[in-house]
C-alpha cells in the first residue's frame, strides 16, 4: 500500500486500516502488508513516524503483520518499483503544484488573482503535474491495482472556497506588515502554490482513447465538503473555538509555505514570531 504524500499520516490511517481490513478477508492474517508513505523530503517524518507508533488510529497497533517505511522524494517521479503497489491512496496533496510557476501579483492564491496570464501559467503547471502525477503511479501499480485520491477542486463555476479564510488571511499580512514584522517585498513574494482542477481537468490524460500507462478513471466525484469546523460551531456556537480550529488548520498547512517567503526563509530569525502573530 503506497500512502502518496503522507505528511503527519493523520489522513491516511481511518483509510488504511479500511483497507487492511479488507485485504485480510482475502489473505492469511499472517500475510504480510508494508505501508509505503512517500513525501517530499522537508516533510516532518518525525512528526509522521510519532503519528503512526501514538495514534490510536494507526494500522500499526491494530494489525501486526503490517509494517510501515517511507520515502522522502516527490512523487511527481517514480518513487517506487515498478508494478510493486497493490494499493494507491493520496489525501489531499495533488493540489500542491510541484514547482511555483510565478509570483501572484495581486493576492497569494491564484484562483483570486485579475491577472489572466499568471492563471494560466498555474493552470498548465496543475495540467503538466496531474499527468507526471498519474504516469508515474501507472508505473507503479500492480496490474490490477487500484489508486484512490483526494483532492482540492474548483466547480463548474470555477469557485475554489476558502473566501473568508484567505481574506482574513490577507488582513493579518497587512497588519504585520504596518507592525514592521515583515517586509512589502516578502508579502509580494508569498504565494500558497494550490490548484484545484475541474471535474474535466481530471480526464485530460486519458483522452480519447480513456487509458493512459495502463490506467482508467473509473469513478470521479466533484463534492461540496463539510467545513466541520463551522457544523460544530453550529452546535456549540463557541466563536473562540471555531477560530482557534481553523487558525490550527491553517497554520499547519499553509503558514510554513508563506514562512519560505522571508529574506531569510524558514530558517529567518523571525519565522518564530511570524508564524504565531500570523
Amino acid at each position: 500500500i503506497a500512502d502518496y504524500g503522507a505528511s503527519t499520516a493523520h489522513n491516511s490511517l481511518l483509510p488504511i486500516c479500511a483497507a487492511i481490513g479488507v485485504l485480510r478477508k482475502r489473505t492469511r492474517h499472517d500475510h504480510s502488508t508494508l505501508v509505503v508513505h512517500t513525501d517530499v523530503p522537508d516533510n516532518d517524518f518525525t512528526a509522521m513516524w510519532r503519528t503512526l507508533a501514538e495514534d490510536p488510529d494507526s494500522y500499526l497497533a491494530k494489525d501486526a503483520a503490517t509494517f510501515a517505511s517511507a520515502v522522502g522524494r516527490s512523487f511527481y517521479a517514480q518513487i517506487l518499483p515498478s508494478s510493486s503497489v497493490n494499493l494507491g491512496w493520496s489525501s489531499y496533496a495533488i493540489q500542491w503544484l510541484s514547482q511555483v510557476p510565478s509570483p501572484i501579483p495581486d493576492h497569494i492564491q491564484v484562483a483570486y488573482s485579475a491577472d489572466e496570464g499568471v492563471r494560466a501559467k498555474y493552470a498548465r503547471q496543475a495540467a503538466h503535474d496531474w499527468h507526471e502525477f498519474i504516469a508515474f503511479r501507472g508505473r507503479e501499480l500492480c496490474p490490477g491495482g487500484r489508486l484512490v485520491v483526494r483532492t482540492m477542486a474548483v466547480d463548474d463555476d470555477g469557485e475554489f472556497g476558502y473566501r473568508p479564510m484567505f481574506a482574513a488571511l490577507l488582513d493579518a499580512l497587512d497588519e504585520l506588515q504596518a507592525a514592521g514584522l515583515v517586509t512589502v517585498e516578502e508579502i509580494h513574494r508569498m504565494c500558497v502554490p494550490v490548484v484545484g482542477r475541474k471535474a474535466a481537468d481530471f480526464f485530460t490524460p486519458f483522452a480519447p482513447s480513456g487509458r493512459f500507462e495502463q490506467l482508467q478513471i473509473d469513478h470521479l466525484e466533484v463534492v461540496d465538503a463539510e467545513d466541520r469546523f463551522w457544523s460544530q460551531y453550529q452546535i456549540d456556537k463557541d466563536a473562540k473555538v471555531f477560530g482557534a480550529h481553523w487558525a490550527s488548520f491553517v497554520r499547519a498547512s499553509v503558514f510554513p509555505t508563506l514562512a519560505t517567503a522571508l529574506d531569510g526563509g524558514v530558517g529567518d530569525a523571525r519565522t518564530a514570531q511570524f508564524l504565531d502573530q500570523l
